[in-house]
């Protein structure tokens, strides 16, 4: 624990509070800004189980003993550094050259601090990162879009961060990790242990390939609330989060919620408006969130200055390639049967001779044909005209 900006008892004191007080609890935020971590975990420790008031302001008597507790049961912090060690992996806290400084945008709910299980330096792939995350039970659709979204966005030097879970986050991580890119599973257990348990080689590789972080010490298992919890740090920690599928009460809009709240940008990839699954991005993308398809999209939003996704149209037909002019007097002839040239001319606004000459022109091209005194579209024109949905 040397060559760190924060002193050793202050990185013990921050890891055992893991095991005292649940992730993004306000008041423990409170007490390390007010008292520090290694004077709370004092109090913490040398409180009198059962006593009656706490030592610490903010707190109910029942929370309080509670926390009391759980410090008497907890191990060392020492054991649980070391445990870490033995996977290669290492306690991140505040002030550490690898702390993410935007985590710091949650305030008192901002991590005790992050165990991190990976070689490269969070705070370094988290300057750029965007979070894709979405629903469990998801669809095949679900699952291709969550996959080229980590994989565009890997291709472009961005690291996907999302939750390891079933569904849209292992779509995502997968992708990142099909393309060869970066990518960040943050767990709602201890990094040592997975969930979902058939996720074991998905985590594994990423963490061969990337990073696992959480907030939980080692051993840790989940909880609902935990979970819940957990996507703060996803939100906070990304430049933004893209949702794909999520249902009214899908957990990953609380993502987007938190997302929000810190100041990010906020996307939704939209289904098909019939599926439950999306109607959660739908409302998102009605009221708060920005529509996006494809990584591109998501890099203009997120990245810097002139990062652009490519302009989107449809395909160049031959009449897009016409003068103004000369559009004008093809789209004066009707689909079926002919014109002659003064009702052409008429219909174009153009004068007689400009007419005649921009007909002739037409010809040429393919697009229209003389039939004694009248003028008419060909087959051609007219497969063109209706491919690109124009018509008299």
């Amino acid at each position: 624990m040397t060559g760190r900006s924060v002193p050793d008892e202050v990185r013990l004191a921050r890891a055992r509070l893991t095991r005292i007080v649940e992730p993004g609890w306000e008041p423990a935020g409170r007490w390390l800004r007010e008292f520090g971590a290694v004077e709370t975990v004092r109090r913490i420790d040398e409180a009198d189980e059962g006593a009656a008031d706490p030592a610490l302001p903010g707190v109910r008597e029942a929370r309080w003993a509670g926390l009391v507790a759980r410090a008497r049961e907890a191990p060392p912090a020492e054991l649980d550094l070391t445990r870490a060690g033995r996977l290669g992996a290492r306690f991140v806290c505040p002030g550490d050259p690898e702390w993410p400084g935007q985590l710091d945008d949650l305030g008192d709910a901002r991590p005790l601090g992050l165990w991190v299980r990976g070689g490269p330096s969070l705070r370094m792939w988290a300057l750029r990162s965007v979070a894709v995350v979405g629903a469990r039970a998801c669809t095949d659709y679900g699952v291709r879009m969550g996959a080229s979204l980590g994989a565009g966005l890997a291709e472009r030097g961005w690291v996907v961060v999302s939750g390891g879970a079933y569904g849209i986050d292992a779509a995502a991580h997968r992708g990142a990790l099909g393309a060869t890119g970066a990518t960040v599973a943050v767990l709602a257990c201890g990094i040592d242990r997975t969930y979902p348990r058939g996720h074991e080689q998905l985590i594994d590789r990423v963490a061969e390939q990337g990073l696992v972080v959480g907030e939980l010490p080692p051993g840790a298992h989940p909880t609902p609330s935990r979970f819940i919890l957990r996507n703060r740090v996803i939100a906070a920690l990304t430049r933004g989060t893209v949702v794909v599928e999520a249902a009214y009460r899908s957990g990953a809009l609380g993502t987007a919620r938190w997302a929000l709240r810190t100041g990010r940008h906020v996307m939704g990839v939209p289904g098909p408006a019939t599926s439950a699954v999306s109607a959660g991005v739908h409302e998102l993308l009605r009221r708060e969130g920005v529509l996006v398809t494809d990584a591109e999209e998501v890099v203009e939003l997120v990245g810097e200055m002139g990062e652009l996704a490519p302009e989107r149209r449809g395909p160049v037909v031959p009449r897009d390639l016409l003068a103004p002019a000369t559009a004008r007097v093809l789209a004066a002839l009707p689909a079926r049967g002919t014109r002659t040239l003064a009702e052409v001319a008429r219909e174009a606004g153009a004068t007689d001779d400009d007419t005649t000459g921009r007909l002739y022109e037409l010809r040429s091209l393919g697009f229209v044909e003389r039939h004694g005194d009248g003028w008419k579209l060909t087959r051609q024109a007219i497969r063109s005209v209706s491919a690109d949905g124009g018509g008299s």
